[in-house]
């Protein structure tokens, strides 16, 4: 299992991000969850196996179609244990 955070800046607050991101994660069977910052930013952490969590990484750098991501900041996290779907938070 593999784990990481990611921090998505540019125009990705209003625009599904968080709602597209879910729905991908629940494809590639990816736990985690995915809430705004203060600073207009999305933050999400993303837990599966490690191709399934790169194929999540590579669809949060484009984003959904009306998003436009213009950094995506990646590190790696501790894999949490019994966690179960992927959630939007407020």
């Amino acid at each position: 299992m593999k784990r990481v955070r990611l921090i998505a800046s540019g125009n990705v607050q209003g625009v599904f991000f968080r709602a597209s991101a879910a729905d991908r994660a629940a494809q590639l069977g990816i736990t985690g969850w995915a809430r705004n910052t203060p600073d207009a930013q999305v933050e999400l952490e993303a837990q599966g196996e490690p191709g399934a969590v790169e194929t999540f990484v590579a669809y949060c750098r484009a984003g959904p179609g009306k998003a436009r991501v213009a950094q995506l900041k990646v590190s790696q996290a501790d894999v949490v244990d019994g966690e179960s779907g992927f959630a939007v938070r407020a």
